[in-house]
């Protein structure tokens, strides 16, 4: 099993062991994040693979709304330490006990948000186009008036 270790980060500490942060508030709280902010977790492993693996993970969790059910606070939202340590290891033991395997699983979750940032650049470009359509538009309507 891969062990981990989890910790309140402290701004402007640095890690030597492979590491990624967790956010701890708000209601993204359990979205794992690459850079630090005032508000989050440090996962620290022994290997990069580790790492890569608890990430996805995370990030599978935090999709499927498994950290909003610890969500405490009725202004500002926040997942405590020892709830999002006990999801990512009950999670990942789960994982290790079906039979299935998480990396396949990773691996899917990873093919399906590529395709989803794909179609989001799609969308973004519509969106563009529909801009530069309706001004081409009424610059036509505004010549013919004059």
């Amino acid at each position: 099993m891969s062990t981990f270790e989890l910790k309140t980060h402290k701004s402007g500490r640095t890690y030597s062991n492979p590491h990624f942060f967790i956010l701890n508030k708000g209601l993204n709280s359990g979205k794992p994040l690459a850079n630090p902010c005032p508000n989050c977790f440090v996962v620290t492993t022994k290997t990069e693979e580790a790492k890569n693996t608890l990430f996805h993970l995370s990030m599978m969790l935090q999709i499927g709304g498994f950290y909003a059910y610890y969500l405490k606070g009725s202004v500002i939202p926040f997942i405590s330490i020892d709830d999002c340590r006990n999801t990512l290891k009950n999670s990942l033991k789960q994982n290790k006990n079906s039979g299935f395997e998480l990396q396949k699983q990773i691996n899917l979750v990873s093919v399906i948000s590529k395709k989803e940032k794909e179609l989001q650049n799609v969308i973004d470009k519509m969106a563009v186009l529909k801009v530069a359509y309706i001004r081409n538009c009424f610059k036509i309507m505004q010549s013919k008036e004059a």
